[in-house]
């Protein structure tokens, strides 16, 4: 990297045990001289919380929510909680190829929003698109497609996901507070400022492995026409909030 940056990995846990440790170890290997973890666990009712403080690693630093407040609440403890110059967030149950903490943390130095491709992990295939079925990519061409790429967010074809995602500090001016009717697709909202604010760049390699499982917060099955109409009206208010904040950021 051309410019030293500190690093915090930003993790929101619930009910992880199953995975948790194998993906904080995959991050705590790529990891520099100062950087660290923040881990805000939703009042897991497993093991997750003693896993993470069991791995005794001091770059950790685990914080317990006495109530369950869904992972975007958390994600955003987790974001608030964060001290490192650029933020990676990362969820509980996947991979880290090695390197990403340098590819991200250089793009989100330059730019201020980085988002990456990644892989289904166990076969390292692309992520199918919902719509074709045909590897769903960023392009790095597209980053500075601005209303294209909101317009791919409203339709549901953008592959933005927070777990293949990287935030320069100066940008949480426009992404926090996070709006309150920000109910699910937090890394949408973080999207939607990056490319608003004209700070998006999109990272064509790999930096996750996605693990699929039945308890993945963000579902691949079909909505009712009901909560998708509900969750396209929230995009576009979100749209509206970037718009407003963007002028925090300088």
């Amino acid at each position: 990297m051309s410019e030293r940056v500190t690093v915090t990995v930003c993790m929101a846990t619930y009910n992880g045990s199953a995975y948790v440790e194998h993906q904080l170890r995959s991050i705590l290997d790529d990891l520099a001289s100062g950087d660290d973890v923040v881990v805000v666990d939703d009042a897991s009712t497993d093991e997750t919380a003693e896993i993470v403080e069991r791995i005794g690693d001091p770059r950790i630093r685990l914080i317990r929510q006495e109530e369950n407040r869904g992972y975007v609440r958390t994600f955003e403890a987790a974001i608030r909680a964060a001290a490192g110059d650029v933020l990676l967030l990362a969820d509980q149950d996947d991979e880290w190829v090695p390197g990403r903490r340098d590819i991200l943390a250089e793009a989100a130095r330059r730019d201020g929003i980085a988002a990456s491709n990644l892989s289904l992990l166990g076969s390292d295939s692309p992520l199918p698109s919902p719509l074709s079925g045909r590897a769903w990519r960023l392009r790095d061409a597209t980053s500075d497609h601005r209303l294209r790429n909101e317009v791919r967010i409203l339709a549901g074809m953008a592959p933005y996901f927070g777990c293949a995602m990287a935030i320069r500090r100066d940008l949480l001016a426009a992404i926090l507070p996070f709006p309150d009717y920000l109910t699910e697709s937090h890394d949408l909202w973080i999207a939607t400022v990056g490319n608003v604010t004209g700070r998006m760049r999109h990272v064509e390699e790999t930096t996750v492995r996605r693990r699929i499982h039945d308890t993945n917060a963000s579902s691949s099955r079909p909505r009712g026409v009901r909560r998708a109409l509900a969750s396209r009206w929230m995009l576009v208010r979100l749209w509206r909030e970037a718009l407003r904040r963007r002028d925090r950021v300088s």
